[in-house]
């Protein structure tokens, strides 16, 4: 792959956390995947930060986010899980894949599991989430449709249900759950360029 690579844009989960990297901090399944795409640590960059909603995606990280062959984008969840705006986050998520999208770029991005099943909360407040997330599934498959940005159904694939893939917070992936989305988004994208040009 040329060009200048791979920016992650997003939350903590695209941040590392749940992956603790030998020397410090965070590995994730950026770097992960940037490996898988052949690129150098050089041409990879990852703007996900702790705590981030799709505002603060829109308004802090795609202004840094300087041209790239392929962009990645998971961001969502501290909308769902605080005071949700159901408007404000879908003109965030249509500005955010419509800006990325525009230039031609590879753009990717992916849906939720059943997060709330994991939560230490309430039977009625883990209802009242599970609809959040089953909005938000929705807004993302058209979104990303709408502007032609690849999606990973994570809802429809029963290993994200699996305990092992995350940890005992129930929000992030673990090593495990790291390793295996950047695999599937790997597998997505080569999927995809492989399709292109057989077209």
């Amino acid at each position: 792959m040329t060009g200048p690579g791979l920016t992650a844009l997003g939350d903590s989960f695209v941040e590392g956390r749940g992956d603790p990297a030998a020397s410090g901090g965070y590995r994730g399944w950026v770097p992960r995947l940037g490996g898988q795409l052949g690129l150098r640590p050089a041409a990879i960059r990852n703007f996900g930060t702790h705590g981030a909603t799709t505002g603060d995606v829109v308004r802090g990280q795609l202004p840094m986010a300087s041209r790239s062959e392929v962009y990645g984008v998971v961001v969502g969840v501290n909308d769902l899980v605080s005071a949700f705006d159901p408007s404000a986050f879908e003109h965030n998520l249509d500005a955010l894949f419509g800006t990325l999208c525009a230039g031609g770029a590879t753009v990717f991005t992916a849906d939720y599991p059943d997060i709330p099943a994991r939560l230490p909360v309430p039977e009625k407040f883990r209802g009242l989430l599970r609809e959040r997330f089953d909005f938000a599934n929705t807004v993302l498959a058209r979104i990303t449709a709408e502007h032609g940005a690849l999606l990973l159904d994570l809802a429809a694939r029963p290993e994200w249900e699996r305990p092992e893939m995350w940890t005992e917070d129930g929000l992030h992936p673990s090593p495990l759950g790291h390793r295996l989305f950047a695999a599937a988004a790997a597998e997505l994208i080569s999927s995809t360029t492989a399709t292109t040009v057989a077209a």
